[in-house]
Parts: C-alpha cells; sequence; structure tokens
C-alpha cells in the first residue's frame, strides 16, 4: 500500500513514518487488485493526537479518525477500526460489486477555507463529485466512510438525494428534484 502521510501542525519524524506505513500494511491483504493508496493525516490539538486515514479504491472509499493522547496509540486504534469496518462490509462488499457497473464509488472533493472571513458562521466547503449508484449503495458508502449522511445521484429516483442516520438508529433520504 501506498502511503501519502502529511502532519497539520506537526513534523512527522521518520519512526512515526515508519510506523504508520508499518500498520497500514496490515490492510493489503484486503485488497486484492493492484495497488492501493491511502492518505494520512495526523494534527495536535489540545493534547490530542488526532490520526485520519482515507483509503480511496477504484470501488468505495474507507475513512476513520482517531485521537489519543498517544500517536503510537491512535495509529494502533485506527488500524483496527478500520479491519472491523471492512470485516463488518466484506460480504455487502463482495455481494454488491460482483455485479456492479463499472465506476468508481468513490468521490473527490477539494477545501476551500476562506480565512479572511472570520465572523461567518460556515467555516468549511467541500465541492463533492456525486457518483451515481442506488440506495443500497450509498448506505454502504455512508457506513464506510463513517459520516452521518451522504449525498448521492440516486438510480432509481433520477434525482440528487442525501441519505442520513436518524437518532433512532434508522435512515432518512432526502431527495432534490
Amino acid at each position: 500500500m501506498k502511503t501519502n502521510i502529511r502532519g497539520d501542525k506537526v513534523e512527522i519524524t521518520k519512526s512515526m513514518k515508519n510506523y504508520i506505513e508499518e500498520k497500514l500494511a496490515k490492510l493489503d491483504k484486503y485488497f486484492k487488485d493492484g495497488e492501493v493508496h491511502s492518505s494520512v493525516v495526523v494534527r495536535v490539538k489540545n493534547g490530542l493526537q488526532t490520526v485520519e486515514v482515507t483509503v480511496p479504491t477504484s470501488r468505495f472509499t474507507l475513512r476513520a479518525e482517531e485521537s489519543h493522547q498517544d500517536l503510537y496509540a491512535a495509529v494502533d486504534l485506527i488500524i483496527d477500526k478500520l479491519e472491523r469496518l471492512i470485516r463488518k462490509n466484506k460480504t455487502k462488499l463482495e455481494k454488491h460489486y460482483k455485479s456492479a457497473p463499472e465506476f468508481e464509488m468513490s468521490f473527490d472533493y477539494e477545501e476551500e477555507l476562506d480565512e479572511n472571513k472570520d465572523n461567518e458562521k460556515i467555516v468549511k466547503r467541500k465541492n463533492v463529485e456525486c457518483k451515481p449508484m442506488n440506495e443500497e449503495e450509498a448506505l454502504l458508502q455512508m457506513e464506510l466512510l463513517n459520516h452521518d449522511f451522504f449525498a448521492f445521484k440516486n438510480l432509481d429516483e433520477e434525482c440528487v438525494s442525501v441519505i442520513y442516520a436518524r437518532k433512532d438508529g434508522t435512515y432518512g433520504i432526502l431527495n432534490v428534484k
């Protein structure tokens, strides 16, 4: 697995980089086809080390984030979390993508931060490229990203939809027509 590691307000040492790469290599056994690239961001805030890992593949995107006082413990926690996520959804992924049409399910986004506007309530913007999929695929992608919502082009309804997790543990869908 090829890994891009960067620090946000923290310098990544060689030993930190080696440890993260070694731990991420444990995930290689889950990916059969080709080389997989991962992106790792390490942040420090209020004494907590936060590690965020994103693994985009040709069909889906895995994402997890963990915080701990010790960076190495945070890396261990995030690898465990990613492995659990893969194992939990392995049969769904295999069933779903054996017959799926050939298109990427992951999405690319660009972050735009405008630091000149300190008084605005909106502090972050993302431009998201929506991929066409059905509601079941969108739910799976939302779970893999570990998000509370997911926007997608709904193949069934022929519109843009947002699937979201409700407080009672069920899911809802907003259709934009």
